[in-house]
């Protein structure tokens, strides 16, 4: 569930079957400028998104140049990203001083074609409030923008705004894909994978997760660099006062793309209480 800081010597931190999340795959890549990286993930579709620095990225042939405009940390820009098709040869060289890069996966059984999302394409959404303590921003590198473009990966940047506050709440989850008496789906099955930061970066916050309405949970310390992955139950985060709070989010689904979110029915009246919210959830498709 929490996997600790640490240098992953830029080798997956979630490795593709996954045996918790086999949904999903996430790896950070660290280099120095005119270094390289090559990958390929079989039966996996990626994205490549620097969190600083500035990579050219290589896709079979396909040239995506000057990826990434961040110099600091994820809060000095927007972010971009590259889509890869499943098992798509690739290479990204480090065109920056150095950089750090998030590479995002989902399990996908289809070839389809690289692209890339550049600054001005990133789908934003802000939702929430700072009376509820839920105030929120959701950066959608690939989101409904690119809904026919993408098998099931779901890749996000998410802030919280101001310092300190909730994250994930109301409680949800999707962990099992399941409809109503009328076929309408309530829920879907996305493995989900964050990797977290925090300004300044000793701040630290909680994961929560409660397998089950109203039965105990656990609750784990994330600190800057923290990997949480979250197969199933409620799982809303939070970040001590007097800090700021981002998160890396990988979605892959089980049978579809969209993602279908069920509130934990003991706090489901709290939807009414938050401004937004229904926003933030059409966007997740």
């Amino acid at each position: 569930m929490h996997i600790a800081p640490h240098d992953n010597q830029n080798k997956p931190i979630v490795d593709a079957e996954d045996a918790l999340v086999p949904l999903n795959y996430f790896n950070i890549v660290k280099l120095k400028k005119g270094e390289s990286f090559d990958y390929a993930v079989p039966g996996y579709e990626t994205c490549i998104v620097p969190a600083t620095g500035t990579v050219d990225v290589e896709v079979e042939g396909a040239r995506y140049p000057a990826l990434g405009n961040r110099v600091e940390d994820v809060w000095g820009g927007e972010p971009e990203g590259v889509y890869v098709p499943v098992g798509a040869k690739t290479r990204f060289t480090c065109v920056s001083e150095e950089t750090e890069v998030f590479i995002a996966g989902a399990k996908y059984d289809k070839v389809l074609e690289p692209f890339d999302v550049r600054e001005a394409e990133i789908d934003l959404v802000q939702y929430g409030s700072d009376d509820t303590k839920t105030h929120r921003k959701i950066k959608h590198i690939l989101g409904t923008k690119y809904h026919d473009k993408v098998g099931r990966l779901l890749v996000s940047e998410l802030f919280t705004v101001g310092e300190g506050g909730w994250s994930g709440f109301p409680s949800h989850k999707h962990d099992t894909d399941r409809w109503d008496e009328n076929g309408e789906m309530i829920e879907s099955r996305h493995d989900e994978t964050y990797n977290f930061r925090f300004k300044p970066n000793y701040g630290s916050g909680m994961q929560m997760l409660q397998r089950a309405d109203n039965e105990p949970g656990d609750a784990y310390h994330i600190m800057d660099g923290s990997t949480i992955c979250i197969d199933k139950g409620y799982h809303p985060c939070a970040v001590l006062p007097g800090y700021q709070m981002y998160y890396f989010t990988i979605l892959g689904g089980l049978s579809q793309r969209s993602l279908k979110q069920y509130f934990q029915p003991t706090h489901a009246a709290q939807l009414h209480t938050i401004p937004g919210i229904m926003d933030m959830v059409a966007k997740f498709k």
